[in-house]
């Protein structure tokens, strides 16, 4: 797959078939949608496009900072290439491409960039100038401007009956398994290991401290999860707690640690992918030191079931 934020760059000589969307969290929805686009294209000898947008239109248009997506556009392009995916074309989008006619994106960006000869798209779709168009526009402009339009209909998308809502939902209420469900693959968090405040050490569990530079990330519930990564080439797995650590400290700060069970090497400054599995519980405030590391020892007890029941 060619990721394409300059679309001068991408070639003139080809023809594709081409959807249109957001795609937040590439979804179990999202993927029926994209096996029938990349399937289109091998069938009539067309390159499968996917033209997306970023930042996402809400964060332009309402000035929405609150708005947490499931993917970062990065964590989107790695999942997309991995369907069999032509081009991902980004486009960057401002307040004046928003005011753009919906005849105009048609003609300058479907058809001249894009070389479109087919878009398939949602029976609900929305595009242009205050989302004043809809499929039926499309298809007009189809029949004007000599490409097909193919309609996703209302039973294809409510056969799956998933939502990128539904989603973000089940991560804010920490049901990771229904969002794991949902999206047909482990939820995962991308960041930077950096140094802490040690404390995990202090009580026998020696934690990985991860950042995450994209403020618009949804992080999921606060709790203890069971979680996997890849380190080296390596499968490990683990416990994360998301939280403020109210045991040890006031501060409503929040923290993404991770204690990866009989691993022990020099993460700082790595970039690690964490899917996470499985949440064990709350977070909550401890009465002593003591009690907190016995809950611990009963975390790490209750992951290692959880991990082992996984491989039976």
């Amino acid at each position: 797959m060619e990721k394409v934020r300059n679309f001068n760059n991408l070639d003139s000589k080809i023809s594709t078939v081409v959807t249109i969307g957001t795609f937040d969290g590439v979804h179990l929805g999202h993927q029926k949608i994209l096996k029938r686009l990349v399937n289109t294209a091998q069938d009539t000898q067309l390159k499968s496009v996917v033209l997306t947008f970023f930042p996402h239109p809400r964060m332009v248009l309402q000035n929405d900072a609150n708005i947490k997506l499931i993917n970062t556009i990065e964590e989107r392009s790695n999942i997309l290439e991995k369907t069999g995916l032509d081009y991902l074309c980004i486009q960057k989008f401002t307040k004046e491409f928003s005011r753009l006619p919906a005849e105009d994106f048609v003609k300058k960006i479907l058809l001249e960039q894009l070389q479109a000869k087919r878009v398939i798209i949602g029976y609900d779709h929305h595009f242009g100038r205050n989302r004043s168009a809809n499929i039926d526009d499309l298809r007009r402009f189809g029949e004007l401007y000599d490409f097909e339009v193919e309609e996703i209909s209302a039973e294809d998308v409510n056969e799956v009956a998933v939502s990128s809502t539904k989603i973000r939902k089940a991560l804010k209420d920490g049901d990771i398994e229904k969002a794991n469900r949902y999206l047909g693959y482990p939820f995962c968090l991308n960041g930077t290991i950096i140094s802490g405040k040690q404390i995990g050490k202090q009580l026998e569990y020696p934690t990985a401290n991860l950042k995450i530079e994209e403020a618009y990330k949804l992080i999921p519930k606060h709790g203890v999860y069971v979680v996997k990564a890849t380190i080296n080439t390596q499968t490990v797995y683990g416990m994360m707690n998301i939280g403020t650590n109210p045991t040890i400290t006031d501060s409503t700060k929040q923290h993404i640690e991770i204690h990866f069970f009989n691993f022990n090497a020099n993460l700082y400054n790595q970039s690690l992918e964490i899917k996470i599995l499985h949440r064990l519980r709350d977070e909550k405030k401890f009465d002593s030191i003591e009690a907190l590391k016995l809950q611990l020892q009963q975390d790490e007890k209750d992951s290692l079931h959880f991990i082992a029941e996984q491989h039976d």
